[in-house]
């Protein structure tokens, strides 16, 4: 018996098909039919015809049963995606990629009627604004990610819509409930006054039934409703009435994702509040004040007494809950009721507040029931005032600083006169002589004013930084040996050196100068009583920025310096001001207010960060943030800076605090009366200094010219015949500067050596200096022996 599927079809068909009685007939899985015709008998069928034939069934057999697999599960899984939702009580729908929905839970069958067949643009057509756009915007996103959702504003709430893609073709859409939009919300239809619901691009997403008459309809962008754009929340705007213009009030409530709503309270002259509309104002989610003649508070919203942080706010007066305005609170109230400066926004701090609250305040006219009123429209402005406060600060700390470098540079000019001169004394007494002492206790004292002023460099990061490669371990460890013996007997000094700690690139000098001033401040926190001081090193890793005390931490390796005491402590008042100049809790004559100001200074300055942390009566912590040195880096070796920049007359390192250890007098290393030759230009503006170094440097046997200005020395050096070996000449003067004469005269002179001197850092003059060959930089104040020195060394 043949094959079923082989079987030829009825002799009518056979006929129809014109294909003859010699056909090979396939009845495939679908009821169509496959004819081959063919000229010789079955019998003599190729084996490989008969291949091809059964082949092409097998093909089409497992296609069907493909497609037949693959609609049962899609059918079992819209079935089981079903049934999870059938009793979810919030709206399901499932939708093809065109909208259209093919099931609808109970919940949204609720809520949207008989939505099978329709699609979801049709079904929320009436609940958003824009639905096509926003269930557009959705499904892409789903597409991509998997899933998306979003939080809609509806007439009378809120909803958030999410979709999920189930399988390649559907989308399960879930739109939950989240609410009426607090009171507000419930009573955006029912009052009087208009609102709307606006999203953070400027589109309205809903408006009620008072500000759709007011407009004459339904409008979608502000600047349909507004003539004055942009809104200045608790300003008076203009919209564009259906009857005209109309002058409102404009008051803000936020909302998530950059939503807000926006109250339009209208201008007094136009509008009277009526009967139990103050009712409703009261329930708004915006702070609002009604004030009497008296300035006492009849009405305020929720809103308004959460920020006063006073809920019996009703019955007082707002001079009792405001302060900071900068004159009576009567005065500001008085204006406002003649008119005067409404709308105007002022900055108080709220008095009653548990902590820190500033709140920008505007007054506006109101009438209604029981005559003229004020309303007082309130905003949280802490978070601007801080910001405010950091910048104020920043632009005080910057002023201060080039204050600082200004006064610096005078004094360095007034003791390099003072110790120049003094030196000049010493050369002709002896340790013998009566007036030795006398000279000596000048120098000593100079030399402490020329401390103070390198801290005020230090504070302006106007110093020049040695950096270099250090173990800290190593550094510490012995300078651990001065600070033990300068907290003296009550105070024991402890130092842990942690583990395997990195190397850093600091200055050696400045940071030995930062860990004795903290030490020193820790110190003086712990007596008469006395403790313990501890000197910590960690190394530490920060996976992420590290924000604190309005400064950023970046992540990467970094090792840690503490210093740890068991004082007083520093009050929160005092904590925000330690790092400010001149400021000090000791008393007269005890402490410059310049110590941490310097510390301050240096660490900024060589890259690092420190912190401070502190409980009153228990102690405080300084924490320093010295990054990780890494060996790839080109380190600057210490060795290889010139003498001349390195001779400050006093070693930074080694100026203490006046508590500290007395300061060496700086010893020239060769005999000052030797005499040596040699022709040398002093350009000096400052008349004392130029008297000292032309003195010093005949004592050593030069001839010196004098200038008192650039444009003077390029006078003298008109004078072909004239040979001058040496130009020393300040930075900063009158007119023409010192980089720049030089670099004009030595083009007739290439051969003649430079040395610049400065009260200024010597970063003033770097740059210049670099284009400048055979220059070295001398800083102010310095010594006779240090001047005829570099002087020496740059002819030698």
């Amino acid at each position: 018996m043949p094959h079923p599927a082989l079987s030829p079809p009825p002799p009518a068909t056979r006929a129809a098909l014109d294909l003859g009685p010699r056909a090979l007939w396939f009845l495939l899985p679908g009821g169509g039919l496959l004819a081959l015709a063919w000229v010789a008998p079955v019998s003599m069928v190729t084996p490989g015809l008969a291949l091809l034939g059964a082949t092409l069934i097998a093909v089409a057999t497992l296609a069907r049963a493909l497609a037949r697999r693959h609609g049962r599960a899609r059918a079992g899984l819209h079935a089981a995606v079903a049934e999870i939702v059938a009793q979810d009580a919030s709206a399901c729908f499932i939708t093809d990629a065109d909208g259209e929905i093919g099931y609808a839970n109970g919940a949204a069958k609720d809520q949207f009627g008989a939505v099978e067949g329709r699609t979801l643009v049709a079904a929320f057509g009436d609940q958003i604004a824009a639905p096509a756009t926003v269930l557009y915007r959705l499904q892409n996103r789903a597409l991509a990610r998997g899933g998306a959702r979003d939080d809609l504003v509806l007439r009378h709430g809120q909803m958030r819509l999410s979709v999920h893609r189930v399988g390649d073709e559907r989308f399960l859409w879930r739109a939950d409930n989240l609410g009426e939009r607090g009171a507000a919300g419930r009573s955006g239809e029912a009052i009087a006054l208009p609102m709307m619901s606006v999203s953070k691009t400027g589109t309205i997403l809903f408006m009620n039934e008072a500000l759709r008459r007011l407009l004459g309809g339904r409008e979608t962008t502000l600047d349909r409703v507004f003539t004055d754009l942009p809104l200045r929340p608790g300003e008076t705007h203009r919209v564009s009435g259906a009857q005209g213009p109309v002058n409102v009030l404009v008051v803000e409530a936020p909302l998530s994702a950059g939503r807000r709503e926006i109250y339009l309270v209208p201008d007094a002259r136009q509008h009277r509040v009526g009967p139990g509309e103050w009712g409703v104002l009261e329930s708004l989610p915006v702070p609002l004040l009604r004030l009497d003649r008296a300035g006492q508070i009849t009405m305020a919203t929720g809103r308004a007494r959460k920020l006063l942080n006073d809920d019996e706010a009703i019955g007082s007066h707002l001079s009792d809950q405001l302060e900071g305005l900068g004159r009576p609170v009567s005065d500001w109230l008085r204006e406002a009721w003649d008119g005067r400066n409404l709308g105007r926004i002022e900055t108080m701090r709220a008095s009653r507040a548990a902590d820190e609250r500033f709140l920008q305040i505007s007054l506006e006219q109101f009438h209604d029931d029981t005559g003229p009123a004020l309303v007082a429209v309130l905003n949280d402005a802490t978070e601007l005032k801080s910001l405010e406060t950091q910048f104020v600060q920043s632009q005080k700390m910057q002023a201060i600083g080039q204050l600082a470098g200004g006064v610096a540079h005078d004094f360095n000019n007034l003791l390099t006169a003072i110790t120049g001169h003094c030196d000049l004394l010493l050369l002709r007494h002896d340790a013998g002589d009566p007036d030795f002492a006398d000279l000596s206790q000048i120098a000593q004292n100079a030399n402490r004013a020329a401390s103070l002023v390198n801290q005020l460099l230090a504070f302006s990061r106007k110093q020049t930084l040695r950096p270099e490669r250090l173990d800290l371990a190593e550094t510490v460890s012995d300078l651990s040996h001065l600070l033990g013996r300068l907290v003296g007997e009550r105070v024991k000094l402890e130092f842990d050196p942690g583990h395997a700690i990195l190397p850093v690139r600091a200055d050696k000098r400045q940071l030995e100068q930062v860990l004795m001033n903290l030490v020193v401040n820790a110190r003086d926190a712990m007596l008469p009583e006395g403790g313990h001081i501890r000197l910590e090193l960690e190394n530490l890793f920060l996976d992420r920025a590290l924000a604190r005390d309005r400064a950023v931490v970046p992540p990467g390796d970094y090792v840690t310096i503490r210093v740890i005491d068991e004082g007083c402590g520093i009050s929160p008042d005092h904590l925000g001001k330690v790092f400010e100049p001149f400021f000090t809790t000791k008393g007269a004559g005890k402490g410059t207010g310049l110590g941490l100001s310097m510390v301050y200074g240096i660490v900024k300055q060589s890259g690092a960060f420190i912190f401070v942390d502190s409980v009153e009566g228990s102690g405080t912590t300084f924490t320093l943030y010295f990054p990780v040195f890494s060996e790839d880096e080109p380190a600057a070796d210490a060795a290889q800076a010139t003498p001349e920049a390195a001779g400050d007359a006093v070693p930074a390192a080694e100026l203490v605090p006046a508590a500290g250890p007395e300061v060496a007098l700086p010893r020239p290393t060769h005999d000052p009366l030797s005499r040596e030759g040699g022709i040398v230009l002093l350009v000096e503006d400052e008349a004392p200094v130029r008297a000292f170094a032309s003195r010093a440097l005949r004592l050593r046997g030069y001839t010196v010219l004098e200038a008192d200005c650039a444009e003077a020395a390029l006078k003298t050096l008109e004078d072909e015949s004239l040979a001058v070996d040496v130009f020393v000449t300040d930075v900063i003067m009158p007119g023409m500067d010192g980089p720049t004469w030089v670099a004009e005269a030595l083009r007739a002179r290439p051969g003649v050596r430079v040395v610049f001197v400065s009260g200024y850092a010597e970063d003033s003059v770097s740059e210049h200096q670099a284009r400048i060959p055979n220059s070295v930089f001398l800083p102010k104040p310095f010594s006779l022996a240090e001047l005829t020195e570099t002087v020496s060394r740059q002819l030698h």
